[in-house]
């Protein structure tokens, strides 16, 4: 079942809505969601998260799921990781918590990535799963790459994608509900045909490649690193590792205490693999 001793809620924030859920008795952690998925998507690792002790809290990012963020502008700057980064810190101090333990998949790793940049002092130690910097991506952009993941060049394109996928939203994101589990199946399903949610995870990637790129490239040249210990994580059976190798080769760059390895798994490994990511996790964050 998915999120049975959980509590869920939506909060009203300055210009977007956020709806979570959180269970749990102990130190917290935050969990972000990739993309198309929502955070359900952590409904087999939140509960053994929870066995280990910890409070975790799974929100929708903004304009995901059941989650609302603002009208898009030209800059994307209300898609920007920032601005989905603050509201996240936001969302928990008003839960209370003003120091936490802090994991991201796909886009929600750049949402972490980005909170960890911008509020060290908040966010304890930081788990990012399939991920490296959007700026290292595109500073590496082969054929291979561009053909691989041309989604990333065709979610930016204005207008046509929309039209695309709201055409026939299944047959563009294809779900098994058995490997996701039934309602974590239903409640993907269920945004993904939302015209509203599709613009907003467009807009996530439309930032990505703009101004998300742009703060990227500044903290480099400014030489802002993760301070604290950072795990990187990453699918065996998808291909970042096929793309660039040791992809802790590359996070070295930007991190003072990094560490990481593969996980047995295809892309979605919170769906596909959570005993290994769970037991991951709470090693690392315990």
């Amino acid at each position: 079942m998915v999120f049975d001793e959980f509590t869920s809620e939506t909060m009203r924030l300055d210009d977007s809505q956020i709806f979570l859920r959180r269970g749990g008795e102990g130190p917290p952690i935050l969990l972000l969601h990739g993309h198309p998925r929502t955070s359900a998507t952590w409904h087999r690792v939140a509960p053994r998260l929870v066995a280990r002790g910890f409070t975790v809290v799974c929100p929708d990012l903004r304009g995901y799921g059941r989650s609302r963020g603002p009208e898009p502008t030209p800059d994307h700057a209300g898609y920007a990781k920032r601005a989905m980064a603050a509201d996240m810190v936001a969302v928990m101090r008003r839960l209370g918590y003003s120091n936490f333990a802090l994991a991201g998949h796909d886009r929600g790793s750049y949402v972490a990535l980005r909170l960890t940049l911008d509020h060290p002092d908040i966010v304890s130690r930081v788990a990012l799963l399939d991920c490296l910097p959007i700026s290292e991506h595109l500073a590496r952009v082969t054929a291979e790459f561009a053909t691989r993941w041309w989604h990333w060049f065709f979610f930016a394109q204005p207008e046509i994608p929309e039209r695309v996928i709201t055409a026939d939203p299944d047959r563009w994101y294809r779900g098994d509900p058995e490997t996701m589990g039934a309602r974590n199946y239903d409640e993907w399903r269920m945004a993904t045909r939302n015209p509203t949610v599709v613009r907003a995870m467009l807009e996530d990637y439309r930032a990505g490649l703009t101004i998300d790129a742009e703060h990227e490239r500044a903290d480099r040249a400014a030489g802002i690193r993760l301070r604290c210990p950072t795990l990187i994580l990453w699918s065996l059976r998808d291909d970042l590792e096929q793309l660039y190798g040791d992809p802790l080769r590359i996070w070295r760059d930007w991190a003072v205490d990094v560490t990481g390895f593969g996980i047995d798994s295809g892309h979605h490994m919170a769906e596909e693999a959570p005993t290994a990511l769970a037991t991951a996790l709470a090693e690392f964050f315990e």
